[in-house]
């Protein structure tokens, strides 16, 4: 994951039974490419080790004896004047206060206080704790002074009991993560609608038409929109998919309802990526009940669905700056690709070969070709679907820039 390239993250840990999880979590930044530096208060020692947070990120990781050691006064400030976010998780109620409070007692606090990166924080603690008045005072003082937070998610608390308060797991913790390096990236400011997933078309209560589209791409093109800065809305066809942290998610289910909901919210957006597998063709008529066998096989009279890329470009000043297109085709692709890229005003086309098994519908690569008006081609390499967004993403930062 690109983002978290040569990035400088510091992982405050706290007193909890979830700081299990933050070794995971920590491991998973440190696999994506992150510099984990890992700081531990003496409550977390408790219930695990630094040891545990030094073998999964091979660095030192630091607890309150290094406070009092002899780089104690210099150590906080070299911690946090070098990262480029910190990320306390889990954070008790406690922690919650003195960060709130500017009370510095642990290497973690006086390091807080000394950081000029943004902070995330993840709660966790009993649902009383974390609903009492107190610590949601703490809380809002915290997200006026621009503190970020992931969570708390409502479940089973170690008491046994339910509600508000548990910590978030270490992949949706790792979107916010993503979430909050990307703010002020290449399209910070920039509106950026992306759509996904393969239609569906109803033939009957139960039947339908679709494809085999997984919505893979498009997601990773929506997450990577985000990891660049951008305000991201998601229309969004069923998936198989966890939508990105920080996107607006625009649920549809047939290419009637992604028409109209491209059509409201591209309208004056920045750009659209047009990556949903929409049905070309849908029936006529659908059936009021189940299509049952016994009463024969059922004469389907199929009719033209709208043209939603044709529908932006009839947009006038209220189409996007850019709109990128995609052509998922079985044959002749570089052909049909051309023939769409211009019939509907594209600033961009991504062809892929649809019928390659690692490349196209339900598969984690994609093989694909950037196509421009000038005639430029540029043809990508077997790529992961997050490099090919990353890819297209980059491009589209440059199109915008030319605007």
């Amino acid at each position: 994951m690109s983002i978290f390239t040569s990035k400088h993250i510091l992982l405050g840990v706290t007193g909890s039974i979830a700081a299990y999880k933050s070794a995971d979590l920590a491991s998973k930044l440190t696999q994506a490419g992150a510099q984990v530096d890992c700081i531990l208060t003496p409550s977390a020692e408790k219930f695990i080790s630094a040891l545990t947070f030094q073998s999964v990120t091979g660095r030192k990781a630091f607890t309150d004896a290094d406070l009092w050691g002899g780089e104690a006064h210099v150590l906080h400030v070299g911690l946090g004047h070098s990262a480029d976010l910190l990320v306390i998780a889990p954070c008790t109620a406690n922690t919650l206060g003195q960060l709130a409070h500017g009370l510095a007692d642990t290497l973690l606090t006086i390091t807080a206080l000394a950081s000029r990166c943004p902070l995330l924080i993840a709660p966790a603690m009993d649902v009383g704790i974390y609903t009492h008045s107190a610590t949601q005072e703490n809380l809002s003082i915290l997200a006026k002074r621009g503190a970020y937070f992931a969570g708390p998610a409502e479940g089973r608390m170690a008491s046994g009991l339910i509600g508000m308060g548990r910590f978030i797991e270490p992949v949706e913790l790792l979107g916010y993560i993503r979430f909050v390096l990307g703010s002020g990236g290449k399209l910070s400011g920039k509106k950026i609608v992306v759509t996904a997933g393969g239609t569906q078309e109803p033939l009957d209560p139960v039947r339908m038409l679709t494809n085999r589209s997984s919505g893979k791409q498009g997601y990773a093109i929506a997450q990577a929109a985000i990891d660049a800065g951008g305000t991201v809305v998601l229309i969004t066809a069923p998936a198989s998919s966890i939508p990105p942290v920080g996107a607006k998610v625009v649920p549809v289910q047939t290419a009637r309802e992604m028409l109209d909901a491209v059509l409201a919210e591209s309208s004056g957006a920045d750009a659209l990526v047009m990556a949903a597998a929409v049905a070309d063709f849908h029936p006529k008529t659908v059936a009021e009940y189940k299509l049952k066998k016994k009463d024969g096989i059922p004469q389907i009279e199929l009719e033209a669905t709208g043209d939603i890329l044709l529908a932006v470009a009839n947009l006038g000043s209220r189409k996007p700056q850019v709109v990128i297109g995609f052509a998922a085709e079985s044959r002749d692709l570089l052909e049909n690709a051309g023939i769409k890229l211009i019939s509907k005003k594209l600033d961009m086309l991504v062809a892929n070969d649809i019928s390659a098994p690692d490349a196209g519908f339900g598969v984690e690569t994609n093989r694909v070709t950037l196509m421009f008006p000038n005639a430029k081609e540029e043809t990508l390499p077997l790529m992961s679907k997050t490099e090919v967004a990353e890819t297209i993403i980059t491009h589209l930062g440059v199109l915008l820039e030319n605007r």
